[in-house]
């Protein structure tokens, strides 16, 4: 009985898992998020990503969102000045910090910009997740992704998965999100296997490096939020 009161719980935050489509640089992917049922969309400023846009092009695809969704604006380990910059010019709903930020950092962005924040944590083993716990009281949110490739010039979007397992331990009275080499063919056993109420994808939906695919967008974003994805 007990057990099956655990499974019916999986299987309802399966059905009610909520999505993040991140790395969108045109407007056609914006409105297929959006219509497929997105709730957060992501959009990338860091030079050296393939997905990276600039603050002007962020604040017109943020404007073609707004009210729609929630706007996530992905950085790097920003200084005051682009922090400052890019909420004057692109106003987003989230900072989503993808750098080595440090705990003073977290604190120090979230004050400064006046944003909820969304530390993103590299994940290898049970340890690095042990190690993120004091991020989950300076963030508002922190999103688990795999650890990247040594000499990897991303710390994100490489396709790659982690060990799911390794979350077992986590314990926050906040919600995460799980990213890291999910794509419409993962996203329903991750969730199964995880509970998490948010998942993220960048990669797992693009035809080419930074270039998205609209039915990939679309067959995510369906196994995310279909009650199929429960057992």
């Amino acid at each position: 009985m007990f057990k099956d009161l655990i499974n019916y719980e999986i299987w309802t935050r399966a059905i009610m898992a909520q999505v993040k489509i991140c790395g969108l640089k045109t407007p056609e992917a914006i409105e297929a998020a959006i219509h497929y049922g997105a709730d957060f969309i992501g959009l990338v400023h860091f030079a050296k990503s393939p997905r990276h846009v600039s603050l002007i092009e962020a604040a017109k695809l943020a404007d073609l969102a707004r009210g729609r969704v929630k706007i996530v604006l992905l950085l790097v380990n920003p200084g005051h000045a682009l922090i400052d910059e890019a909420t004057r010019i692109v106003a987003p709903d989230f900072i989503q910090l993808h750098g080595s930020e440090s705990l003073e950092d977290v604190r120090a962005i979230r004050l400064r910009a006046n944003l909820p924040v969304i530390k993103v944590v590299a994940v290898e083993t049970s340890h690095d997740v042990e190690v993120a716990a004091p991020y989950a009281r300076a963030a508002d949110m922190l999103l688990f992704d795999a650890k990247p490739p040594k000499n990897a010039e991303l710390p994100g979007g490489n396709g790659i998965p982690f060990d799911w397992s390794v979350l077992s331990g986590f314990n926050s009275d906040k919600d995460y999100m799980l990213s890291g080499g999910l794509g419409p063919q993962s996203v329903a056993q991750a969730i199964r296997e995880t509970g998490a109420t948010i998942v993220d994808v960048s990669s797992g939906v693009e035809s080419a490096a930074g270039i998205k695919d609209l039915e990939k967008i679309k067959a995510f974003i369906e196994q995310a939020k279909n009650d199929r994805a429960g057992p």
